[in-house]
C-alpha cells in the first residue's frame, strides 16, 4: 500500500485551527511590522477578516483588513483588499500571516 502524502498545515498559534496550507504560500520572504517575518499566502482558510482601512505599510499605503482565527479571534495577519501601485497588484486579494501567529501542524 501506497503513503499518503497528507498536507502541509498551519494553525493559529493559541489554539491550532487550521488556517493555511503550506503550498498556498506566494512569498515566503514578507516582512511585517517591527520587522516581523511573515508569508503571502494565496488562499487562507478558518479566519475571519474585520473592517477594510487604508494602512501605511512598509511598502506604501494599501485597504487592507486585519484576519482574525474563526475558532479564539486571535488576529493573524491581514488581506489585501485594494492595492494603489502598480508594482504591487500582485498582492491583492491575498493574506499575509505572521510567522510567530501560525505553527506546523503535524509535519
Amino acid at each position: 500500500m501506497a503513503d499518503v502524502i497528507l498536507p502541509r498545515l498551519y494553525g493559529c498559534y493559541n489554539c491550532r485551527k487550521h488556517v493555511a496550507l503550506h503550498d498556498d504560500i506566494v512569498k515566503k520572504d514578507f516582512v511585517a511590522g517591527h520587522r516581523r517575518r511573515a508569508f503571502l499566502f494565496s488562499h487562507v482558510m478558518n479566519v475571519v477578516a474585520g473592517p477594510k482601512m487604508d494602512r501605511r505599510l512598509l511598502t506604501g499605503v494599501h485597504m487592507v483588513a486585519d484576519v482574525h482565527c474563526s475558532d479564539c479571534g486571535e488576529v493573524l495577519g491581514w488581506r489585501y483588499e485594494k492595492v494603489y501601485q502598480e508594482a504591487h497588484k500582485y498582492k491583492e486579494n491575498k493574506t499575509v500571516l505572521e510567522k510567530f501567529k501560525i505553527v506546523k501542524l503535524d509535519w
